[in-house]
């Protein structure tokens, strides 16, 4: 009964418990938290499952007691001391120390009880009898009052070890379920893991054909649209109507056109090429005869009466350009004589126009500007004269005074009149007004159209052939051009009105280089050949006038009664010169002294001087008097011209200061 009351202990502790009754203070085995030797361990101990729990009632770490040595097999797992036991068998010592077994012969139980605590090598004292003696003894000692307290303790914890045992069994049952969920889930993930392996392996696979494919494809590809035409862009390119869509399937067909060529011209041919060669050039045949309709009834459209040729270059002509480079490659004859028919149209065209437009500026009234007037002239009327017979006279003018006639070089506006505003127009103009606005069209039309022959027959065509195409389709709208220049300016004396149209002539010079069109470099430096000259004619008759009215004055100094007639009064020759040369002046503010103007002002300025140095002398026997008439005919000229600015202006400004500080101190 001791084991029992000794394994019945709900928790370790090295002093006795305190229930223990007070006869047992003299035992001298100590008592132990948790003994292996305890039956009531060894009975109710669970069996081990697969994952057994190793928690036990009693549990030690150093539990390794001999009952437990007995009870394994040989090869325990059981971790082997480093020193070998070289004692005797643990069997039979454990037999002797309970005191064997009574079935066992009489010579070992005679053993047995022979055997003490100090056989054993233990400090404690059983005296002399053996561990079984003992416990019997114990057994006979312990009846009293604390053994039934020891019992009571037993059976008041024991539900708590049954609670602990279903816990323990309950935690296995789990731990088995869990357990086999866990196998399970290996199971499996091994699976998916050998899908994924599989799903793996068949990617790869894909991803090697994918890219075999796609070099393949690469190399093939353009062979294949090379050598292959679908049926769509047949029946577009035979029955589809022209537009952007049909300019688009045209260039397929242009490409694959282009590498039959380059297949034919090789040392190798492929039956592929041959059998697709005859239909393609079947169908591009078709596609020059739809090009060629087309553009014909644009070329027909420009005949139409009252027709703007600009908007059918932009919509019909220059939105399908494509379509004359496509004709030019496969039908070069054909596109030549298009091209052929397209200029005749052209050339008709403008001439046909700009010959209405001349009749239409030809209804405006023009001042007239003759012999009369000139510096030395003494006639100061002025009569207009109309190019056409049907207009009336317009009021009369200064022919020396440039006035508001210059806000023509700095109008910002380039649009030229109208036919119809010209022809309405009952106004009088000088002759610069209608060479402005025939040139100023005229120049508009042929950078349009040279910009529409570059845009439409380039690359097909050099820039050489559209230059010489441009001239052919221009070339009479030139000369009714120049024609109007002649009329303008042949008979006319107007040197304002001339230098203006230089200058509106170079305007329009600069303006076409800005906009690039050198084939019209002829037609303006013909129109300067025309302007220049007759300027120079004209500034001629002036100081030709100027040089009669000095020979006119008499050589020799008036006698006493003309003196009296002399009067300090500037001339009227010296307003005239003055207004003229600061006409000249406004209009030669950029101009360089190589300008033929510049030559033909300083002779005339020289024939006035001679002229007011010649009439002081003729008129005027007193000194006094010629110093102040000659100082107010210079200061005269300076007034007029001092608002005029440039490098010639000023040279000419310093120079009448210097005659006039001269006579000024004469005077």
């Amino acid at each position: 009964m001791w084991l029992d009351r000794f394994g019945g202990q709900s928790h370790p502790s090295p002093s006795p418990s305190p229930s223990q009754p007070a006869s047992r203070s003299f035992s001298p085995l100590p008592r132990r938290s948790s003994s292996s030797f305890s039956p009531y361990v060894t009975s109710h101990r669970p069996a081990r499952t697969p994952r057994g729990s190793h928690i036990s009632l009693v549990s030690n770490d150093s539990s390794t007691s001999l009952l437990a040595s007995s009870r394994r097999a040989n090869g325990s797992s059981l971790k082997q001391s480093h020193t070998p036991h070289a004692g005797p068998d643990s069997v039979e010592i454990l037999s002797k120390v309970l005191g064997g077994d009574t079935s066992r012969k009489g010579d070992t139980a005679k053993e047995a009880t022979s055997i003490t605590t100090k056989d054993l090598g233990l400090d404690w004292d059983f005296g002399g009898a053996s561990l079984r003696d003992f416990a019997n003894a114990d057994d006979e000692e312990g009846s009293g009052p604390a053994r039934r307290q020891a019992v009571e303790e037993y059976e008041k914890d024991k539900s708590k070890f049954e609670d602990l045992h279903r816990s323990i069994t309950a935690c296995d049952g789990v731990l088995d379920s869990v357990e086999t969920n866990l196998t399970d889930f290996r199971n499996d993930l091994a699976a998916v893991s050998a899908d994924i392996e599989s799903l793996q392996s068949r990617s790869t696979a894909l991803t090697v054909r994918l890219e075999n494919r796609r070099a393949v494809e690469k190399a093939l590809g353009p062979v294949v649209e090379e050598l292959s035409l679908p049926p769509a862009v047949v029946s577009k390119i035979s029955e589809g109507h022209i537009d952007e869509s049909w300019v688009k399937t045209l260039g397929e067909i242009d490409k694959r056109a282009s590498a039959y060529h380059d297949s034919a011209s090789s040392s190798r041919k492929s039956k592929a090429w041959a059998d697709l060669g005859p239909f393609l050039e079947k169908l591009v045949m078709k596609a020059v005869e739809r090009i060629r309709d087309f553009i014909v009834a644009q070329i027909k459209a420009l005949r139409s009466p009252h027709i703007n040729a600009q908007i059918i270059q932009q919509q019909n002509f220059l939105r399908f350009k494509d379509l004359y480079a496509f004709l030019h490659r496969h039908h070069a004859t054909l596109a030549e004589e298009i091209c052929q028919a397209y200029m005749n149209t052209m050339r008709w065209y403008y001439v046909n126009q700009f010959t209405r437009y001349e009749k239409a500026l030809q209804q405006l009234k023009l001042h007239t500007l003759d012999k009369s007037d000139v510096l030395g002239h003494d006639d100061t009327t002025r009569k207009p004269l109309v190019l056409s017979a049907s207009k009336a006279a317009g009021p009369p003018h200064d022919a020396f005074s440039l006035g508001r006639r210059i806000d023509l070089l700095k109008v910002n506006s380039q649009t030229a009149i109208s036919s119809y505003l010209a022809e309405e127009d009952s106004s009088t103009h000088y002759l610069e007004v209608p060479f402005r606005n025939f040139n100023l069209a005229l120049v508009d039309n042929a950078a349009a159209e040279y910009s529409f022959l570059a845009a439409y027959f380039s690359p097909p065509l050099n820039m050489a052939t559209i230059s010489r195409h441009f001239n052919y389709i221009f070339e009479p709208t030139f000369a009714l051009g120049n024609a109007l220049t002649k009329t303008l300016t042949g008979d006319t004396y107007d040197a304002l009105g001339l230098l203006l149209s230089v200058r509106i002539n170079q305007q329009l010079a600069f303006q076409l280089q800005r906009r690039k069109v050198p084939a019209m470099d002829g037609y303006i430096n013909g129109t300067s050949m025309l302007l220049w000259p007759r300027l120079q004619v004209v500034m001629d008759h002036h100081c030709e006038s100027v040089r009669q009215q000095t020979n006119a004055l008499p050589s020799r100094p008036a006698r006493g009664g003309d003196h009296a007639k002399f009067s300090a009064v500037p001339h009227v020759m010296t307003q005239r010169f003055g207004q003229l040369l600061q006409g000249i002046l406004a209009l030669s503010t950029d101009a360089g002294d190589d300008e033929p103007v510049v030559a033909s002002m300083r002779r005339l300025q020289s024939e006035m001087e001679a002229f007011l140095t010649r009439y002081s002398q003729a008129y005027a026997g007193d000194k006094r008097k010629r110093d102040r008439f000659l100082y107010n005919n210079y200061s005269l000229i300076l007034t007029i011209m001092s608002d005029r600015s440039g490098k010639l202006a000023t040279e000419l400004q310093e120079y009448f200061e210097g005659l006039k500080a001269a006579f000024q101190e004469e005077a």
